[in-house]
C-alpha cells in the first residue's frame, strides 16, 4: 500500500497518499490534482526533528505553542519548563546555571535543535558549551551576548558604529564619581547597572535623591553583587517605545513582527517597572518608511559592527527603541527573544517557526520570509498579588478551563505548577492571556473577556493593553524577563 504522510497547513492536517505527490526542492512539496492542477506547498517539512527549549516563562510556552503547529518536528521537550507547559511538551528538571548539564539533556534527548529562551544562560556561554560538542543550539556566542550582558559594552559598541542611541553622561566605578556626576547631568536622568539585574538594574527619574539611593543600592550595598559595581548615566529619551526583533544566521536576518510592550505594573503607565505586563503587535504601529530607516540606521549597522568585530551571531536580536523626533534610537539589545513580546509575535506568525529556527542554525535563512497575518494580536500578562517587588506564590489558579473556552483565546503559562488537574502560583507573572483579532479592539476584547474569567487571590493585570496612549515624556530599556 502507499505509504501515509502527516502534513499541516494553516494549522489543518490532512493525510496524502505517497505516490500522489512528489519532492520538488528541500521543503516543498508539488502536488498534483485529479484536475491536472499543481499546487506548492512550501511550508510542509518532513524532518521530523526534535528540538529541546530551554526557560520555564510565557514566552517558552509560546515557543513551545508554535513549535508544535510545525509539520517538521516530531518531539519537544522543555527545561525545566513549567505547570502549563507539561501539558504541550514533555518537561525535565534543569538547573539553568548548569552549562555542562544542559549540554549533557540535549546530548542525551538526541536533540536535533536546541532553542534558548532566558537571557542569563546565554550571557554565561551555553552556545559556546554546545558549539564544543558539536550540538545545534540557536542562540548567539557568550562574547556576541555582551550586547545583552553589559549595557557598558553595549554603548561603546553604539557609540563605535554610530547607531543612534541616547547620549552618555559617563559611565563610573566609584560611587563617590557616580554621586558627585549628578550634580552636572540634565534630568530625567536613566541610571543603568552594567550587568544582568533580573529587570531591576534601571531607573528612570528626575529626582537626585531617587537617584543617589538607586546608585548606593547598586554600588554600595552590593544588592545585584558584581552587575552593579559598575553604572552607566544616559540621557533620558522622549517618543514612543517599540520592540523590533530579527533571527540571524551569521549573515541573512528576517524581521519579526514589530510589537509595544508595556513595562509599569499598573493602568496608565503607573506603578514600579516589570519584566511586561502585556504587549500587542500590528502593523499600524510601523509603517514601511519607518521600518525603512530602522533598518538602514540601526539593524544593518548593527549587524556590519558584529561582522566586523568578529562576533558571529546567530539567534534572536532584540532591538530596544525609542521613537524620538529626532527619529529611533537604541535603548537596549537584547540578545534573545522578549517576554511578553514573543507571545504576541508568534499569534501573528504565518510561517514554519520550526524551519526557520534550524535554518538560522545550518546558515540558511536568506529563502525564509517571516511573514506575519493580518490584523492585531495581544498578549495580557496576570500577575501575582505584590509583584514586580514580593510577589506571593502557591495560591490556586481557578477560571483557567473558562478563559480557554473563550474563541480565540489562548493562555500562555509562566509561574505555574501543576498538581493533578490544579494549578497553582510559582512567580510574579503568572499567566499570559492571548488573542488574534480582525484589529487591535476585537483582538482586545477576546483577551480581556478570557483574562477576567481567571481568579487568583490578590492577582492582578492591566486593563489599558493595546490602548492608544500619547507619547511617554522618556523611558528607558525593557526590563529583563
Amino acid at each position: 500500500m502507499p505509504r501515509k504522510t502527516r502534513m499541516s497547513a494553516k494549522s489543518q492536517c490532512i493525510s496524502l497518499d505517497e505516490n500522489i505527490f512528489m519532492a520538488r526542492e528541500q521543503g516543498e512539496l508539488l502536488l498534483t490534482r485529479a484536475d491536472g492542477t499543481r499546487i506548492v506547498l512550501s511550508s510542509v517539512r518532513r524532518d521530523n526533528m526534535k528540538i529541546l527549549v530551554i526557560g520555564s516563562g510565557g514566552r517558552e510556552h509560546a515557543i513551545v505553542w508554535k513549535l508544535r503547529q510545525s509539520a517538521a518536528v516530531e518531539k519537544i521537550w522543555c527545561a525545566p519548563g513549567n505547570g502549563g507547559i507539561s501539558k504541550d511538551a514533555d518537561c525535565v528538571a534543569l538547573d539553568l546555571n548548569d552549562l555542562k548539564g544542559t549540554a549533557d539533556l540535549a546530548s542525551k534527548l538526541g536533540a536535533d535543535l536546541t532553542i534558548v529562551g532566558p537571557e542569563l544562560t546565554l550571557a554565561h556561554g551555553i552556545a559556546d558549551e554546545f558549539a564544543k560538542r558539536g550540538l545545534a543550539l540557536l542562540g548567539p556566542p557568550q562574547k556576541a551576548a555582551q550586547l545583552e550582558g553589559s549595557k557598558v559594552f553595549a554603548k561603546k559598541f553604539m557609540e563605535r558604529f554610530r547607531i543612534p542611541t541616547a547620549s552618555t553622561y559617563g559611565i563610573y566605578d566609584s560611587p563617590i564619581d557616580a554621586y558627585t556626576s549628578l550634580c552636572s547631568v540634565d534630568w530625567p536622568l536613566v541610571v543603568k547597572a552594567d550587568g544582568l539585574c533580573a529587570g531591576k538594574g534601571v531607573l528612570v527619574t528626575s529626582s537626585p535623591d531617587e537617584a543617589a539611593a538607586f546608585i548606593d543600592r547598586l554600588m554600595e550595598k552590593n544588592e545585584f553583587g558584581d552587575a552593579g559595581k559598575q553604572v552607566l548615566f544616559e540621557e533620558g529619551l522622549a517618543g514612543r517605545e517599540l520592540s523590533y526583533i530579527i533571527l540571524m544566521d551569521g549573515k541573512n536576518f528576517v524581521s519579526l513582527a514589530p510589537t509595544r510592550d508595556h513595562k509599569r505594573a499598573f493602568d496608565n503607565d503607573q506603578g514600579p517597572n516589570t519584566g511586561g505586563m502585556g504587549a500587542f503587535s500590528n502593523a499600524d504601529i510601523l509603517p514601511p518608511e519607518l521600518e525603512i530607516k530602522i533598518l538602514e540606521a540601526i539593524v544593518r549597522p548593527t549587524l556590519a559592527g558584529l561582522q566586523e568585530e568578529g562576533l558571529n551571531y546567530c539567534g534572536f536580536l532584540y532591538f530596544g527603541l525609542m521613537l524620538t523626533s529626532e527619529g529611533p534610537k537604541v535603548l537596549e539589545y537584547n540578545c534573545r527573544l522578549g517576554d511578553p513580546e514573543t507571545q504576541a509575535i508568534l499569534l501573528r506568525a504565518d510561517f514554519d517557526f520550526a524551519d526557520a529556527c534550524a535554518r538560522a542554525v545550518r546558515g540558511d535563512l536568506a529563502s525564509v520570509q517571516a511573514k506575519s497575518s493580518n490584523g492585531a494580536s495581544i498578549c495580557v500578562v496576570v500577575a501575582s498579588e505584590g509583584y514586580p517587588e514580593k510577589p506571593k506564590i502557591g495560591n490556586e489558579i481557578l477560571g483557567l478551563e473558562a478563559a480557554e473556552s473563550v474563541p480565540g483565546a489562548v493562555l500562555f503559562h509562566a509561574g505555574t505548577r501543576r498538581e493533578g488537574e490544579k494549578y497553582y502560583t510559582t512567580g510574579g507573572r503568572v499567566l499570559s492571556v492571548g488573542a488574534v483579532g480582525k484589529d487591535l479592539p476585537s483582538a482586545c476584547k477576546i483577551a480581556y473577556e478570557a483574562a477576567g474569567k481567571i481568579r487568583i487571590d490578590g492577582g492582578h493585570y492591566r486593563k489599558d493593553i493595546g490602548i492608544p496612549k500619547p507619547p511617554l515624556k522618556a523611558a528607558a530599556e525593557r526590563p529583563y524577563g
